[in-house]
Formats: C-alpha cells, structure tokens, sequence
C-alpha cells in the first residue's frame, strides 16, 4: 500500500474536508498547502499525483491522533522520518483508541480472521524474534474494515 492510500482512505472514512486535513498535518507539526494535499489525494492514475512521503504522512497520523484524543501535555512527537505498515497501524490504534480485540472485530467485518497472537506480533519491538512485519494485505483489510465501522459515523 502507498501512503496516498492510506492517506486517502483515512480521509474518506471520517469525512474530512480540505481544511481539516490542512488542520491535521498542522497538528501534527507540519505545515502543509491546499494544493499538496490535493495532490497527495489524486488518484494513481492522475498525471498530477504527487508521492506524500513517510514524514509528511506520520505528521499527519500525529495530527490524527491529536485530534481524536486529544494534545499530549508537553513536546509533541516528532513525526517518523520512515514509516512501515507496523507504524501506520499502532498510531491508527492509538487514535482510535482501539484493544486487540476491537482491531480483531474491525478485521472481521471484512471477514479477515487474524488470531491474538498473530496480532500481538505486530506491535513487538522489531528486534524481537517473535516481531512480524505487517503486510499490506492487512493493512487494506483493516483500513476497509474502519471505513465500514467508522465512516459518516459520528465520532
């Protein structure tokens, strides 16, 4: 999965307009334009796509994370300067304020089965032996599966 995707699907699925998407990746400690966003926000087939990249993605998550839990007190996160699917999903259970179990059942919408353990893996220290890499498989699921449960939802 490209970050556009993701960046596309997590605006669809809470409904934001441009400006809040501004909003976000300003939360998030990133000052981005209208015409960057719209980009990022193009479709692959489009001339006109531009790449948003791992920084400017994470900014975003942070902002998203802000914004549904509110401000941690004191210094914000610096925004990762890489980003792997393992990353986008703990900051996506970070914002959502989801369990195992709510990530598990977001997955079953989708009718992806995903055990505890296998999920457990994913959030490990990379250096761990029992650590997996989250594929895009997954990550498409879960995100179709939050469109299916959060989107024109009130949050």
């Amino acid at each position: 999965m490209t970050n556009n995707d993701v960046l596309r699907r997590i605006r669809y699925t809470f409904n934001y307009n441009d400006a809040q998407m501004i909003e976000l990746f300003a939360s998030g400690g990133m000052q981005v334009t209208r015409a960057e966003v719209s980009d990022w926000l193009k479709k692959e087939d489009d001339p006109e796509t531009k790449e948003i990249g791992d920084e400017h993605l994470a900014a975003f998550l942070n902002g998203f994370i802000n914004e549904k839990r509110g401000k941690k007190e004191g210094e914000q996160p610096a925004p990762e300067k890489k980003l792997n699917n393992n990353i986008i999903l703990r900051k996506l259970k970070i914002a959502l304020n989801l369990k195992d179990e709510d990530i598990i059942s977001i997955l079953e919408l989708v009718r992806f089965r995903l055990g505890k353990a296998e999920l457990s893996a994913f959030f490990r220290n990379p250096s761990q032996s029992q650590y997996r890499p989250l594929k895009d498989q997954i990550l498409r699921n879960f995100l179709h599966g939050m469109q299916l449960q959060y989107h024109g939802k009130e949050s």
